[in-house]
């Protein structure tokens, strides 16, 4: 098992569960952070950390698509060890729905 961050981060991107990890397995892209699943040492002290309920066990994420998803931004985007402000106007798009939908920015300029 390993925890992944899903779509509830993109928009708000509490950094609280960075400043927690022992093993520094974030990665900060435009607008969300993701957790690189061989990285993750499965301890869960980020899950309790994040307001927005966004990091979860991979076992709850029934079609591998937050898995894969971290996996895949993990080894493109930059890591980070330190906490940091979250996004500008969070508020506004805490609790939201589809924000994958609406809002992902993987940040490649593909």
């Amino acid at each position: 098992m390993t925890y992944v961050v899903n779509d509830k981060c993109i928009m708000c991107k509490h950094t609280t569960c960075v400043a927690v990890c022992p093993v520094d397995c974030f990665y900060e892209g435009p607008n969300m952070l993701v957790i690189n699943p061989e990285e993750c040492i499965d301890c869960g002290v980020c899950e309790a950390e994040c307001p927005e309920e966004a990091i979860t066990p991979d076992s709850l994420d029934e079609d591998g698509k937050w898995k894969a998803l971290n996996e895949k931004y993990s080894n493109i985007w930059p890591n980070i060890a330190e906490e940091k402000q979250p996004l500008e106007n969070y508020e506004k798009y805490s609790g939201e729905d589809n924000k994958f939908d609406k809002y992902f920015d993987e940040g490649t300029n593909e």
